[in-house]
Parts: C-alpha cells; sequence; structure tokens
C-alpha cells in the first residue's frame, strides 16, 4: 500500500458509496417490526443509501432522500427503493404517509427544528423515527488501534466540525420532541484489507475539511498503518458501536 499511493481525494461519491460500512440488516428489521405498517419508509440524508437499501428489504416503497446528488447518483438501486434529491427540511412525501422515519449518521447536519415539523407532518400515526449514528471504530490489534485513534484525534481533531461530537454521543445532546423508546443495543462490524480502511478514512468530513493537509496526513497514516498492518491484504476485524435515538410521532385524534 506504502509502494503505490492512492489519490483516494479523486474518489467522490464513488468512495463513500465504496468505503462507507454497511449498517446490520438487524436494525432494518428491528426498525420495520416497530412500524405500524410496511408501505412506506422515508431516509433522510441518506448519502449513498447504505440504510436506504436495507429498509427496501423491509417496506413495500423506501424513499431516500439527500440533497447531495453526487451521493444519491452512487446509491445502490432496489426495486422498492426511489432517491429523490431534496433536503430533509423539505421531505419529498405526503402527510401522514410515512411509517417510519430514518436518518442515518446525518441529523447534525439538519436544522433540526425543521426538520422534526416535516417528520410530524409525513409521520402516520405511530411511526417510529429514529436518529442512527456509529462511534469511532476499534480496531483489536492494541498498536493498530492506537496509531489510528492518534489520527482521529490527534491529526485530524482540529478539522472536525462541532457535529462531531453528537454523533459520537449518539445524538444524546439533541432536542428530540418525540416519545422516546429504548433500542438494543447493536453494532456493525467489518473484515477489511488495509486498503479499505483507509478508503472510509478518506471518506471522513475531516480528511476533506483539512484539504491538502488532510491529504498529506492521510498518506502518512497509510505509509505507518501499512507497516503495523502486516500483509496489507489481511482481512482484519473492525467494530463501530451504533447509537441510536429512537422515538414514537404521536399525533392527536
Amino acid at each position: 500500500m506504502a509502494d503505490a499511493p492512492r489519490n483516494w481525494f479523486a474518489e467522490g461519491g464513488d468512495a463513500y458509496a465504496r468505503f462507507r460500512p454497511a449498517w446490520p440488516d438487524g436494525i432494518a428489521s428491528f426498525l420495520a417490526d416497530l412500524a405500524p405498517g410496511r408501505r412506506l419508509a422515508l431516509d433522510a440524508g441518506c448519502g449513498g443509501g447504505q440504510l436506504t437499501l436495507l429498509l427496501g428489504g423491509h417496506f413495500e416503497r423506501v424513499i431516500g432522500c439527500d440533497p447531495a446528488g453526487e451521493q444519491i447518483a452512487h446509491a445502490p438501486a432496489h426495486p422498492n427503493v426511489r432517491y429523490v434529491a431534496a433536503p430533509a427540511e423539505a421531505l419529498p412525501a405526503p402527510d401522514a404517509s410515512v411509517s417510519l422515519i430514518t436518518a442515518a449518521q446525518a441529523a447534525h447536519w439538519f436544522d433540526l427544528p425543521r426538520f422534526y415539523d416535516e417528520v410530524r407532518r409525513v409521520a402516520a400515526p405511530g411511526a417510529p423515527v429514529a436518529l442512527l449514528s456509529y462511534g469511532v471504530a476499534r480496531l483489536g490489534d492494541p498498536d493498530l488501534d492506537a496509531r489510528f485513534r492518534r489520527f482521529c484525534y490527534g491529526e485530524m481533531g482540529p478539522f472536525w466540525p462541532p457535529g462531531r461530537r453528537l454523533v459520537e454521543s449518539g445524538y444524546a445532546g439533541l432536542p428530540f420532541p418525540f416519545r422516546e423508546l429504548q433500542p438494543p443495543p447493536f453494532e456493525i462490524t467489518a473484515e477489511w484489507p488495509a486498503e479499505a480502511f483507509v478508503g472510509y478514512l478518506s471518506t471522513w468530513s475531516a480528511v476533506k475539511r483539512a484539504g491538502a493537509q488532510g491529504e498529506t496526513a492521510l498518506a502518512r497514516f497509510a505509509a505507518e498503518l501499512g507497516a503495523l498492518w502486516g500483509d496489507p491484504d489481511r482481512p482484519r476485524r473492525i467494530v463501530w458501536p451504533v447509537r441510536m435515538r429512537l422515538g414514537v410521532v404521536e399525533k392527536d385524534a
């Protein structure tokens, strides 16, 4: 990996679709079981459609919306899924039509009062709304994990947007005006070679905000990671803890 550095910054939306970790299907199944129906779900701020795709296996129709057209362009197709270029503050669904509203790794970018107004408008009575996030990855090897955390909190620390703290806390600090439920624990796991892990890091908002400095830091980290990883094609287990704010949209009779 260190012998032929890759220009991760040329990947764009394709890198996001390829290298972001996949949500476990158990999350989609759990949320679908809470929904008052299976006709329509809506995934706001869907990005490359990682969660949207899973919901397509549990609902007759799913709308994935995101204001970033490049992200949607690389989202995977599914017969039950339709992608729409639209912000979370203007959800593309009729009133009282949606049985589940989700926002995965995205709510910290929203104008929350406007988003919540839209959630109330489109939600069917009793529909759950879930704000999902995953925390900082854990690598099983202590040396790899320590070097990764220096990259995350040290080199990239000054470039994280303020919303990053909300992501790591599972949106615990956000207002959430719904009847709240306690979800079961979930985690994301992956078995990745070194190149896939570095590809994931290239999608970080902090790395992109750092510009040329981020590109240099990522290349340096990739070289040091390669030395610690050993065989770069050897898959290593990576775990992300999943957090969720989960509630029910209750409407006046």
